[in-house]
């Protein structure tokens, strides 16, 4: 009882402090640690749930009508977490190491650039183009069946590998398509290469509200979808096959699971989550180019399912939003703070921050110091946020 009251506090006290204070950002972390305490808390399932519902679908656009930035940090946040859950199938269920991600989810983001743009009257030499915006939920499954099928190409030469191997072969596909992507402006103009595609069109929404907080819901939507999926792959007898050849591959086909068929689905599957977000961040950011799709983006989003815990669903929810919250909101917020510093030429320690060389400026560290957390975080919880059960109990034995 003391514990749902407090999670109820905790949430209402949180939400209210941001809708009074809207630029701060120190409150808007307190407002999502209470989203977090209450999922960890020990209250009874339906609390849980009401709470949840009630921050993501009432709050967080109240919210974010005082702040637009906060609405635009919780849309980017739904983007990696599903996927995040993408890949996590295929890390952490299938035990498949995947270091080029990202190219499911520019193949997705380039089917819907391409024609939902006017650049697709340039491609095919006129017609009825750009698409009408209404054809970005039709886009939605041609983006999913479309990386599903790539990463069924990807699966096909590689089943044979594994390990450091298949991590060489996967990094590879990825640059390749990036470099593609560079290229593909002749002899054929298909993807208008370094420049990129721009003014991509955006769905039409059916809520009255502004756009953003439609986009929003939008978004969170997909994730509510592709967080059911994944129970559902979960517990069902592909999952077990997939968490069976992750252990041992060897025992698991002498015990019936067909290999080749488990690996093609477990990229596929993994590929269409990302293939479907390719589609809404195009259309979200309403221009992309090649640099929107490096090696260090698939590095990201590894980096989620890892700090979540891989193999957790509920690890690598945490884990996207852990990361992009730090990424975007924490590590960026410092930098502005002490940039604030030296311009006022405050002094510290005896020493006048106005005269910092250019070097040392705070935002250039900003990676850095995103990596120290990581191996901080590998170093003292290996097994991630919210592991995997099995995964939990295995290093604990460690």
């Amino acid at each position: 009882m003391i514990a749902a009251a407090a999670a109820v506090a905790f949430v209402a006290a949180s939400s209210a402090a941001v809708a009074l204070f809207p630029r701060s950002i120190l409150l808007f972390l307190i407002f999502q640690a209470s989203l977090l305490y209450a999922y960890v808390a020990r209250i009874p399932g339906w609390l849980r749930a009401a709470l949840l519902v009630a921050g993501l679908l009432v709050l967080m656009p109240v919210i974010g009508t005082y702040n637009g930035y906060y609405l635009e940090v919780a849309t980017q946040v739904g983007i990696f977490v599903a996927l995040a859950l993408g890949l996590n199938i295929v890390v952490g269920l299938a035990g498949l190491l995947d270091l080029g991600y990202v190219a499911f989810f520019a193949v997705g983001a380039y089917s819907w650039a391409i024609f939902g743009s006017p650049h697709a009257a340039v491609l095919l030499g006129g017609g009825s183009f750009p698409l009408p915006s209404w054809w970005f939920y039709p886009f939605l499954f041609f983006g999913l069946a479309l990386a599903a099928g790539t990463g069924v190409l990807l699966g096909l030469p590689v089943l044979r590998l594994r390990g450091d191997y298949l991590a060489i072969v996967t990094l590879g596909f990825g640059e390749v398509i990036r470099v593609l992507a560079n290229n593909l402006d002749k002899p054929i103009n298909v993807t208008n290469g370094p420049r990129g595609i721009t003014p991509i069109s955006r769905p039409p929404l059916p809520v009255e509200v502004s756009y953003a907080v439609g986009f929003y819901f939008l978004v969170l939507l997909i994730v509510v979808v592709v967080i059911l999926v994944n129970r559902r792959l979960e517990d069902s007898h592909i999952g077990r096959a997939w968490e069976a050849m992750r252990e041992d591959q060897l025992a698991a086909q002498a015990m019936g699971v067909p290999l080749v068929r488990a690996k093609l689905l477990a990229f596929a599957a993994g590929a269409s989550f990302a293939g479907v977000m390719g589609v809404v961040f195009s259309a979200k950011q309403i221009f992309i180019n090649p640099e929107s799709f490096t090696f260090l983006e698939s590095i990201g989003v590894l980096a989620m399912v890892i700090l979540g815990g891989m193999g957790s669903i509920p690890g690598a929810i945490i884990g996207a939003t852990v990361v992009t919250v730090l990424n975007l909101q924490v590590l960026k917020g410092l930098s502005l703070w002490l940039n604030e510093l030296k311009n006022a030429g405050v002094t510290i320690l005896g020493y006048n921050l106005a005269g910092l060389p250019t070097q040392l400026e705070p935002a250039k560290y900003e990676r850095m110091i995103f990596g120290l957390i990581l191996v901080l975080m590998m170093i003292f919880r290996p097994q991630g946020i919210f592991p995997a059960r099995r995964r939990q109990r295995e290093l604990g034995e460690q």
